[in-house]
């Protein structure tokens, strides 16, 4: 079984402030935490990934700063700030409400 790319979408911010929550890191390491944390069911494609990163950067949900690499290319690394932190916790709490309501929605029963 394969998870909708849609059932996902609106919740790639919250995905990515929560792994960033958990410390700082660049891009393939996002992804690859996403992979794992997902067992190998989803996979956030390179071009969104980036286009987050941007986006949450620029409303100040996260700071991106160069990397110390002594091999290999320099990594930009990417850190939430207090204010992603805020914005996690209340994307969580709506996470959570939503979860609830659909729940009932889909497996509730009208009693008539």
């Amino acid at each position: 079984m394969e998870i909708s790319k849609d059932l996902i979408r609106g919740h790639t911010d919250t995905i990515i402030l929560n792994i960033l929550n958990q410390g700082d890191s660049y891009g393939y390491q996002v992804s690859k935490s996403i992979r794992q944390l997902s067992d190998q069911q989803y996979e956030l494609n390179e071009a969104t990934l980036y286009t987050a990163f941007r986006r949450l950067e620029k409303l100040g949900d996260i700071e991106s700063y160069w990397g110390d690499e002594t091999q290999g290319a320099r990594r930009k690394y990417y850190r939430i700030t207090s204010q992603g932190q805020q914005h996690l916790a209340t994307a969580l709490d709506e996470w959570r409400f939503a979860k609830k309501v659909i729940s009932n929605l889909i497996s509730g029963r009208i009693e008539l």
